[in-house]
């Protein structure tokens, strides 16, 4: 959360700033020393999600003017701390639109759960945006890091989708490369190493940019600091860009551990992928069966078959037969136009857009954000009104 504090006397600025810190590295904070008045001079990106005003004066209007800002920032939750909590000050702090009402001096005790509730309902208005879509590898070479980062890429292409990729697989994660051949400025453990740091701003200006509404948050460089990377980071993070983007796509790798099984949690739709051969049904089943002991509902893993081949000797239907669940997409093996992309950097819609492999990845990207098909401008209507 983004959280502003108020007061009048420093060294009670002091307490309720080391307070704030010790309780999420994640939150950021800000002070400003003075009464109510001081909230005209926050502009648009000073506004917080939290304005806690301590002892506010009843006879210097401070809540006559915090009416005021309540009424232009309706979102904006506010946390009045008093010494005195008579009913009369109460009504007037409930008109005013203060949302909880503390003592003074505030303890842990007291000011944490508040925060937490404030926290929880942020939290639940957030939850109507962005999907959190992972990709999965049932198999090494799957071909899941491809299909995430051009997924991204097709999503993002119409322009109306603000798209973000995070690679998730810490200790070999190379997303980054197969969509540009620029090299990150920042990766997931800088993100991560900086937390207390993070906002909108921080996390985009973090990632890659690939098209003006598509961004590529790189795993670590150095496998080394994959360690830098823990679960509550990733709860942080995701649910900051779940909040600022349409889609956040994760590109989780092979490995199951603490964080990579966090960022499954966070997802609305789990694409484990994996091809055609009895070594990759044996590893799908076995992750299928992890995912179930994770109690992920089977509504919530959508299984894609890459590199299909129509005349492969296993059928979908035996695949589907052995999985005891539904193939939900399959990508044509179009070997020449994936390994072109993947060498050069250039995403395979950008790179050959009538390629098999291109087409199968824009009707995903319409099938998951519900857009419809361009219209063929040289289909046989336009042909026939040609002839007229």
């Amino acid at each position: 959360m983004k959280i502003t504090v108020i007061s009048r006397d420093e060294r009670h600025l002091a307490d309720l700033m080391r307070l704030l810190r010790a309780r999420s590295p994640s939150d950021e904070i800000d002070q400003l020393v003075g009464g109510v008045g001081r909230t005209a001079a926050l502009n648009d990106d000073q506004l917080p999600d939290v304005l806690i005003i301590d002892r506010p004066h009843t006879d210097d209007d401070d809540l006559d003017q915090l009416e005021r800002f309540s009424a232009q920032h309706p979102n904006i939750a506010c946390v009045a701390l008093c010494i005195d909590q008579d009913p009369q000050f109460l009504l007037r702090a409930m008109r005013a639109g203060v949302r909880e009402v503390l003592p003074s001096p505030v303890t842990s005790s007291a000011l944490y759960p508040a925060l937490e509730r404030i926290g929880e309902k942020l939290e639940r208005r957030g939850q109507t945006s962005g999907k959190v879509l992972a990709f999965i590898s049932c198999k090494g070479g799957s071909g899941a890091t491809f299909l995430a980062t051009n997924l991204g890429y097709a999503l993002a292409a119409s322009g109306k989708q603000k798209v973000a990729l995070i690679d998730i697989n810490l200790q070999f994660g190379d997303a980054s490369l197969f969509v540009s051949d620029h090299k990150p400025l920042a990766t997931l453990s800088d993100v991560a190493q900086q937390i207390h740091r993070l906002d909108p701003s921080f996390l985009a200006s973090s990632m890659l940019s690939i098209t003006p509404n598509y961004g590529v948050l790189a795993a670590p460089s150095d496998p080394a600091h994959a360690n830098d990377v823990k679960p509550d980071h990733v709860d942080a993070i995701l649910k900051l860009a779940r909040r600022q983007y349409d889609f956040v796509l994760l590109d989780v790798g092979r490995s199951l551990d603490a964080v990579s099984i966090r960022a499954l949690d966070h997802a609305d739709l789990i694409f484990p992928i994996l091809q055609t051969t009895l070594p990759y049904i044996r590893d799908s089943k076995r992750l299928l069966n992890v995912f179930r002991s994770l109690e992920y509902g089977k509504e919530k893993i959508q299984l894609i078959v890459n590199r299909h081949d129509k005349n492969s000797e296993i059928r979908l239907k035996d695949l589907e037969s052995a999985f005891d669940a539904e193939i939900a997409f399959t990508i044509p093996n179009n070997y020449d136009s994936a390994a072109a992309s993947v060498n050069q950097g250039v995403p395979v819609l950008q790179l050959e857009p009538n390629a098999p492999i291109s087409q199968s990845l824009a009707e995903l990207a319409r099938k998951l954000s519900g857009e419809a098909a361009p219209v063929q401008q040289g289909g046989w209507l336009a042909r026939l009104r040609a002839r007229k």
